[in-house]
């Protein structure tokens, strides 16, 4: 195999790869001689198959089959003996039309990842902010635990319903005088106050008895899921069968066993773990954060351009649809599509900057990801589609693809731990008050 070099400029390269007629010629023969071997052929003896008779019937889809192999392996040894890293997939074409009995030419075109040099972590200084949970916090947590289990028993007959209680209602909707699918149910359980139907409609039934019949009129709000009702005005015929009390649960030892837990003791400290997990989790978030505007502005290396467009069309595509639907973030409402252009490729260049840093201090360090977290995280992924599971799970066995896509974010976050370990953390505890107005500040304007 002959290489040459004919672009070496920046990132982007571009070889011409010649292989020898007689290099084929000789794995042409070896596949046709291992056919005829196997070939059962009437008039002809296992393995006495005439090689002319081979070549008459199967060479031509013998040769493409040689020149498909020779071009994958010719361009894998490329990149093993000149230990290049493709940025992207390399872009390989034939040389001309390919002509029996001559010698086969293929280029492969490519940009390489850049040599990047990571800073010394250790001169990092981010501060992290943890928050005293007060004890007002952890109460409130346990009412909103006792109000999940609550039950509800019936209410007098006379009873006006009131927001809290529950409506146990048949109701069919309709517009224009027409029903549409999906809006007609009986003895549906309705918690009045609680915003789980269309805006206006747990309202109307505020003064309802049980057997009251009544007309209940919404519209529609112009986000609606289903497009054939979004913005539309609706009438709901509904009955009341039955309107029912919520009784408060006491919050003490018996709440606590009911959810399997030793005394309301046992249940207030889960409750404060659990407060200081998802404080944790979104202190971790804005260190984070802190850390990749840091790495981002102390490494400056070139970016291969087939990434950055690629991050940039994906990240255009959604503004597109934002803008269709109206859905535009308030600051980019009234700028050009040239400035939102602007603004949105140095974006995407940041975010490519950024991945490839990460990627790098992974590849230097012998950074992976366990097989039991990435199994975790495929079982969580699985989760999310009940009846599923098992086909969800079988999607990402076969699809190795799908697979890097979960592990991307594990692989990401062990990195990101990996330099934390290493730069100065100074801690800081405040209160939830005080938590909250940082992170409004922090992230105002922010578009990364």
């Amino acid at each position: 195999m002959q290489v040459t070099e004919t672009l070496n400029q920046g990132l982007k390269r571009e070889f011409k790869i010649a292989i020898p007629a007689s290099q084929l010629r000789s794995k042409v023969d070896g596949k046709l001689t291992e056919l005829g071997e196997k070939l059962r052929i009437p008039g002809f003896r296992p393995g006495k198959v005439p090689m002319s008779l081979l070549k008459q019937r199967y060479e031509q889809s013998v040769m493409g089959e040689v020149l498909e192999e020779s071009v994958q392996q010719g361009s894998q040894q490329l990149m093993t003996e000149r230990s290049l890293r493709p940025a992207g997939q390399p872009k390989v074409e034939l040389v001309g039309e390919f002509k029996p009995d001559a010698d086969l030419e293929f280029s492969v075109a490519m940009e390489v990842i850049p040599e990047i040099s990571p800073m010394d972590f250790t001169t990092v200084s981010l501060e992290r902010v943890s928050v005293e949970v007060p004890e007002s916090e952890v109460e409130e947590s346990l009412k909103r635990i006792a109000k999940r289990q609550r039950a509800s028993e019936p209410a007098a007959d006379d009873h006006a319903a009131e927001k809290g209680d529950i409506a146990v209602i048949d109701f069919v909707g309709s517009v224009g005088g027409v029903e549409f699918e999906g809006g007609k149910a009986e003895g549906h359980h309705l918690e009045i106050g609680s915003g789980m139907f269309i805006p206006g409609f747990e309202d109307q039934l505020i003064g309802a008895k049980k057997g009251d019949k009544k007309t209940v009129k919404v519209t529609f709000p112009a986000e609606y899921g289903n497009a054939e009702l979004a913005g539309k005005d609706a009438e709901f015929a509904v009955t009341v069968q039955e309107v029912r009390q919520l009784k408060d649960v006491p919050i003490d030892d018996e709440l606590a066993k009911s959810l399997g837990l030793a005394d309301l003791a046992d249940l207030k400290k889960q409750a404060r773990e659990r407060i200081e997990r998802e404080y944790g989790a979104v202190a971790r978030a804005r260190v984070k954060r802190k850390l990749l505007d840091v790495l981002a502005d102390n490494h400056d290396f070139t970016l291969p351009e087939i990434l950055v467009e690629a991050e940039f069309g994906a990240i255009w595509q959604q503004i597109e649809a934002d803008m269709k639907a109206d859905r535009l973030d308030e600051e980019d409402k009234g700028k050009s599509e040239d400035v939102l252009k602007k603004e949105y490729r140095d974006i995407a260049a940041r975010r490519v900057k950024l991945g490839l840093l990460l990627s790098e201090v992974g590849r230097i360090n012998n950074i992976q990801v366990p097989n039991e977290e990435l199994s975790r995280a495929l079982i969580q992924e699985a989760q999310r589609y009940p009846g599923q599971q098992q086909q969800v799970i079988e999607y990402y066995q076969r699809s190795p693809e799908a697979l890097n896509q979960l592990r991307a974010p594990l692989y990401e976050e062990k990195v990101v731990d990996f330099i934390l370990e290493r730069a100065k953390i100074d801690e800081r505890k405040v209160s939830p008050e005080k938590f909250a107005e940082e992170g409004e500040a922090e992230l105002k304007g922010r578009r990364d």
